[in-house]
């Protein structure tokens, strides 16, 4: 069989021709994706349950900056006459909200860290050791996020009085009026919520990566500390972002479990802002804003990590 000398060389494959007689070269769509009714219903749909939950708070930010007697006269959906930031330094001076701040974060920033790092101990003890009872375990902790909490109030508080603490601890020498009681309380009942979650982010982690490991001859120290929790980072910052502003935003354990005003968590300094005969709301929204500012910047912050926990594995098949 002979080649002849004169046969065309191999080239690119030939254009295939679009829809409309034009040519479109391999490796791109002939057209982009088509809107349909059904798409345009559900961007329609996205946008207004957006806008839904938007429109208090830039209702409130709106409000925030013009008079309360201009929005008395004429309503909070009326045109300005002016917009100031006069109410936010007056709500920040009013309410002593440094103090309070530093207040929540003693609350919260302990809260969260201990919460994350005890649930992980015991989701990786759930997910990846060999251990007998490990799924009742699961289904018990996760069981109890669906106690209310209103029912054990009265005997938190019986308790509470009665756990004596140093005086360098806890002023009151109890737990009571005490920033650990309301610790204690948050990371016993966040703990259920998150074990559930790093436990079966912790099952869909390859188990081969384990088993070299131990092959290497690491620990289970080493196992849970430098390998499985670097992996568990997306899942770590998603929950860290949620329980943060679940912690920071909470009224009802400062307010049960603390009796000194000066040690109240900022959702407090909002009352006083609040007069015995009149509320300008106006001052009282943009408190409301101040108290919002950190668990924004917070989201910001872990806003790619805290995406990357919500949708990791939800295109495994």
């Amino acid at each position: 069989m002979s080649i002849h000398a004169d046969a065309p060389a191999p080239g690119p494959p030939a254009s295939t021709p679009a829809v409309g007689g034009g040519p479109v070269p391999h490796g791109r769509p002939a057209r982009g994706r088509r809107v349909t009714p059904g798409r345009l219903g559900v961007h329609a749909f996205l946008m207004a349950v957006s806008l839904g939950f938007l429109a208090p708070l830039l209702l409130a930010a709106y409000a925030s900056l013009r008079p309360y007697d201009e929005t008395a006269e004429r309503g909070y959906f009326s045109l300005p006459d002016k917009l100031s930031l006069d109410y936010y330094r007056q709500a920040f001076t009013d309410s002593g909200m440094t103090r309070y701040f530093v207040n929540t974060l003693l609350i919260a920033v302990p809260g969260v860290l201990l919460a994350l790092f005890l649930a992980s101990f015991v989701a990786f003890a759930v997910a990846r050791l060999r251990m007998r009872g490990s799924i009742v375990l699961l289904m018990l902790f996760t069981a109890g996020n669906l106690l209310p909490q209103q029912v054990i109030i009265t005997p938190l508080y019986v308790l509470f009085n009665r756990v004596p603490l140093p005086y360098w601890m806890s002023d009151s020498m109890t737990m009571y009026d005490s920033y650990w009681a309301v610790v204690a309380v948050q990371v016993g009942f966040q703990m259920g919520f998150c074990v559930f979650v790093l436990a079966n982010f912790m099952r869909t982690l390859p188990i081969e990566i384990l088993e070299a490991a131990i092959v290497d001859g690491a620990g289970v120290w080493a196992q849970y500390w430098r390998i499985t929790l670097p992996l568990c980072r997306p899942a770590l910052a998603a929950l860290g972002t949620l329980q943060f502003t679940w912690m920071y935003n909470d009224f009802l354990w400062a307010l049960v479990f603390i009796s000194d005003g000066d040690k109240l968590p900022v959702t407090s300094a909002l009352n006083n802002l609040r007069g015995q005969f009149f509320t300008d709301y106006n001052l009282l929204a943009a408190g409301s804003i101040i108290v919002a500012l950190p668990t924004i910047i917070v989201f910001l912050l872990l806003q790619r990590h805290f995406i990357a926990g919500l949708t990791l594995g939800s295109s495994k098949g």
